[in-house]
């Protein structure tokens, strides 16, 4: 028998057996022997220490398999297969994910897997033709953001809806027609975690800040004189103005839903919401009749659901205008559609 050391409660002997002593429980090469009644807690503990064994394992065969690539080259993958008995598709996704996370950018508090699910997140960049699309590398800041948010929600979903958002940024900006009329709810960020007493808004979509929406690419596809109708909450109302702006359009009057229920707020009960109306060049409504600026429409319990009468109205207003709904979650007859949920 080898010698062993001891390191917190942990005995490991040296040698070609295999020996952790956690408290109750004796692990070896070939099981885990229960040496003498467990407690709860150490049941517990004891079960952790196994998860971790595994996350590290995962980890340390990636960095094994990058050092080994100096000894063996092109044979690595081979020889690895030979000490360790895992094939090479398996091995290589350890390696691989190894070298996009260094180890000061790992989350300990995260399972190798979540690492894994956002590894396939990539950048977006021009390209030489002007259109934009997908980087061939990883985009590690965005990577790091999600785990990061990984623990307040549903990473596959959080990563799914990202990669969506991505495909209707890119598919919008390589589009080759230009509209007239525009209808969006954006996916507003809140400085805050509750919004309209719903919840918080990334329980429900992936949100943008003012940044990344002053970054879609509306403007390229915006007709020189066109109509933007724009969703927009209280709390939000200032910092949309740079959106507006950005998009090309200028603010000119707005129509007040009220949605008869309230919801919680920070300095009143909120019970409204603005639809704005903004234009670029010189774009008033083809139809004559002057519609009232506050409509009183129950709201339904559907996050940021919003009624149709205000579609409606807007084709209405715009009967032969083209029309491009943005962030939309359903498809319409008369409308092209770019959206989250699309």
């Amino acid at each position: 028998m080898g010698k062993g050391k001891e390191n917190g409660g942990i005995t490991v002997k040296m040698n070609n057996e295999l020996q952790l002593r956690t408290g109750a429980y004796l692990t070896t090469f070939v099981g885990t022997q229960i040496i003498r009644a467990s407690t709860k807690d150490e049941w517990i503990n004891y079960g952790e220490i196994l998860k971790r064994v595994d996350e590290a394992k995962q980890w340390a065969i990636g960095d094994w398999l990058r050092d080994g690539k100096r000894h063996y080259g092109d044979g690595l993958y081979q020889e690895a297969e030979k000490i360790l008995g895992i094939g090479y598709k398996f091995l290589s996704q350890q390696k691989q994910l190894a070298e996009m996370f260094e180890i000061p950018t790992r989350v300990g508090n995260l399972s190798f897997y979540h690492h894994r699910e956002v590894s396939s997140i990539k950048g977006i960049i021009e390209n030489k033709k002007g259109k934009l699309e997908l980087t061939k590398e990883p985009d590690k800041e965005k990577m790091q953001e999600l785990l990061m948010k990984a623990e307040k929600g549903n990473l596959s979903v959080m990563v799914k809806q990202y990669k969506r958002q991505q495909d209707e940024k890119i598919r919008l900006a390589n589009a080759p027609e230009k509209y007239s009329i525009f209808y969006a709810d954006p996916p507003w960020k809140y400085r805050d975690e509750l919004i309209e007493g719903y919840g918080a808004a990334t329980h429900h979509y992936p949100p943008m800040s003012i940044q990344e929406l002053c970054e879609y690419p509306v403007k390229g596809i915006v007709a020189d004189n066109a109509a933007l109708f724009l969703w927009v909450t209280s709390p939000i109302l200032e910092e949309c103005f740079e959106v507006i702006k950005a998009w090309g359009f200028e603010y000119k009057t707005s129509f007040v839903w009220d949605k008869i229920k309230h919801n919680y707020g920070h300095y009143n009960s909120v019970r409204h919401e603005f639809l704005l109306i903004c234009t670029k060049g010189s774009y008033l409504p083809e139809s004559n009749e002057l519609i009232d600026s506050v409509i009183s429409i129950e709201r339904t319990d559907e996050h940021s659901e919003k009624p149709e009468f205000f579609r409606e109205l807007i084709e209405k207003m715009y009967p032969n205008s083209k029309k491009i709904e943005l962030f939309g979650r359903k498809k319409y007859r008369g409308w092209d559609n770019f959206g989250d949920e699309a």
